[in-house]
């Protein structure tokens, strides 16, 4: 079929009878399409009132960064720590995270192009891997690998620069010079240059990198410091001479290690109960790579829930693009009735927006509470990083039915797990660079 004057004949004068498509045109030709199409009814149900709501500290702000990851996690651990600590003022460093982060990712990526070097540039892998390069986005796994290696810090102890809350020039400049050195690097070892010069080379890029960051990161992260607080009964505090490592073995380790990542993939390609890896996906060379256990959605929400129930919040990956009002601070598709005004046919099953590209994970935030009727969720109450000028100062919520459509991934202790824990044992099946489940959060 081809379009010509017939069909534009027939499309013409079904718009110019249609009442709906004139006032369609009459509203959408002056008013953001979101605005015309919200039912303020609907809106009105997305009340921040909860029958489980945890106490949590003030929200905060990754700036112009797609740290959401790291920022989500480190509240996570925060939580604890000012729990133990008295504390109603705490934040760990973002910006120390974010460094050895970006430094593994880089050494990560260099690795990568050394192993496909045999591979042409436009292979599907390799032309993934170059598209990707190094940027803010990543995954759990990928922060309990830098907590474990680097451990963590307060962040008064290493604050941020414009650099690390500004991160698109950096990262521009870092991914051009990856590129430029994985072009050598994959030349290097096409001409059999011996695996004492390829090591050698590396360490020289690896240097420049290193010296980069910490010029945009205000200086190397500390390898020591004294870690001084003020409780909520203004005592202070001061413990001295302690590393990084020292610090999260003290505070943080109990509540990491026995965090794994569920995810919620409805897609043919992985059963439930079932374990996945992602080739190509982390960020420190010899340390484990992501690692997902698929559970249907009801499942998933109940770990989730008992994890909150004993009063401890919840990291958890969604698509925050779609469905939601990022001022008003709240996300629930069925506000919008963009289908009814437009006339387009837009529902789409979570199965299909995977296999067919519409939707993944790209914004991680936290879970504070939940609001159960009759013992069943009908909205989330989220911890954003966003700051405390949208939403709730900060606080948003979820109605049910978009945490089914678009939450993929969630950090749970295994003890939550009951019986399913045992199928954390189970050899994962390995996924390629580009499946969806891979897929970074940067917002």
């Amino acid at each position: 079929m081809t379009v010509g004057e017939q069909e534009l004949q027939a499309w013409s004068e079904a718009y110019q009878a249609s009442p709906r498509h004139r006032i369609a045109t009459l509203a959408l030709s002056r008013t953001e399409l979101q605005d015309v199409c919200c039912d303020p009814a609907r809106a009105a149900e997305m009340r921040h009132q909860f029958s489980l709501e945890l106490e949590t500290l003030p929200v905060t702000n990754q700036m112009k960064s797609g740290r959401c990851w790291l920022f989500a996690a480190a509240n996570v651990l925060r939580e604890r720590i000012a729990r133990e600590l008295n504390l109603e003022q705490f934040e760990l460093s973002q910006s120390y995270l974010a460094f050895w982060d970006k430094l593994e990712r880089a050494h990560y990526f260099l690795n990568a192009m050394l192993e496909t070097a045999e591979l042409p540039a436009d292979d599907r892998t390799v032309s993934f891997l170059l598209q990707t390069g190094v940027h803010d986005g990543g995954q759990w796994g990928m922060f309990t690998n830098i907590v474990r290696k680097y451990g963590v810090v307060p962040k008064d102890v290493y604050d941020e620069t414009y650099q690390s809350s500004h991160t698109q020039s950096m990262n521009r400049v870092l991914n051009r010079n990856l590129k430029v050195s994985a072009i050598r690097l994959r030349k290097m070892k096409r001409e059999n240059a011996g695996e004492e010069a390829i090591e050698a080379e590396v360490r020289a890029i690896m240097g420049r990198v290193y010296a980069f960051l910490c010029a945009c990161y205000g200086g190397e992260p500390p390898r020591t410091f004294d870690f001084e607080y003020v409780d909520r009964d203004r005592k202070y505090h001061r413990e001295e001479n302690m590393t990084p490592r020292s610090f999260a073995d003290r505070y943080v380790r109990g509540t990491l290690d026995d965090l794994v990542s569920l995810i919620h993939a409805p897609t043919k390609d992985k059963p439930y109960y079932e374990n996945y890896t992602i080739r190509f996906l982390g960020n420190v060379v010899g340390m484990p790579g992501v690692r997902h256990l698929n559970l249907p959605m009801q499942e998933l929400k109940e770990a989730i829930i008992r994890q909150m129930q004993d009063g401890r919040v919840v990291w958890f990956g969604s698509d925050v693009g779609k469905g939601g009002d990022r001022e008003k601070g709240f996300w629930d598709e069925d506000t919008f009735r963009t289908e009814e005004f437009s006339g387009l046919d837009l529902a789409i099953s979570k199965e299909d927006a995977l296999d067919y590209g519409f939707s993944a994970m790209n914004h991680a935030m936290v879970l504070t509470g939940v609001n159960l009727v009759n013992g069943k969720p009908d909205r989330w109450r989220i911890e954003n990083s966003w700051g405390d000028e949208k939403g709730k100062k900060g606080y948003y919520v979820c109605s049910d039915a978009w945490f089914d459509q678009y939450v993929f991934q969630a950090a749970v202790d295994r003890k939550y797990l009951g019986d399913l824990a045992g199928c954390l044992d189970k050899e994962p099946r390995e996924l390629n660079p580009w499946d969806p489940m891979g897929t970074l959060a940067d917002e």
